[in-house]
């Protein structure tokens, strides 16, 4: 286990080996999560958490609504052409 220390400024430093490992490089944005007895820390992701009300609205589609049968058809011959797309 490898240790490291809080200075008074409230930075820690994340041992070498640790940040090569998980590819963290310079200025990489970290979000802390506090885990009870203690934290952790994990790579800020890219794009902020949103919901599915609000990315629904960014999909338009006009014409008549579509049955769940239809929707299970089409889900269904995606993973055929993926699944072909692989061999």
């Amino acid at each position: 286990m490898t240790k490291t220390k809080l200075s008074s400024k409230g930075q820690v430093i994340i041992p070498a080996q640790i940040r090569a490992a998980h590819h963290w490089e310079v200025g990489q944005e970290l979000t802390v999560v506090d885990a009870g007895d203690g934290v952790l820390l994990k790579p800020k992701s890219p794009f902020e958490q949103s919901s599915l009300d609000g990315l629904a609205g960014c999909l338009r589609y006009e014409g008549p609504a579509k049955s769940l049968e239809e929707m299970e058809e089409a889900i269904r011959q995606g993973a055929m052409e993926s699944l072909n797309d692989r061999c």
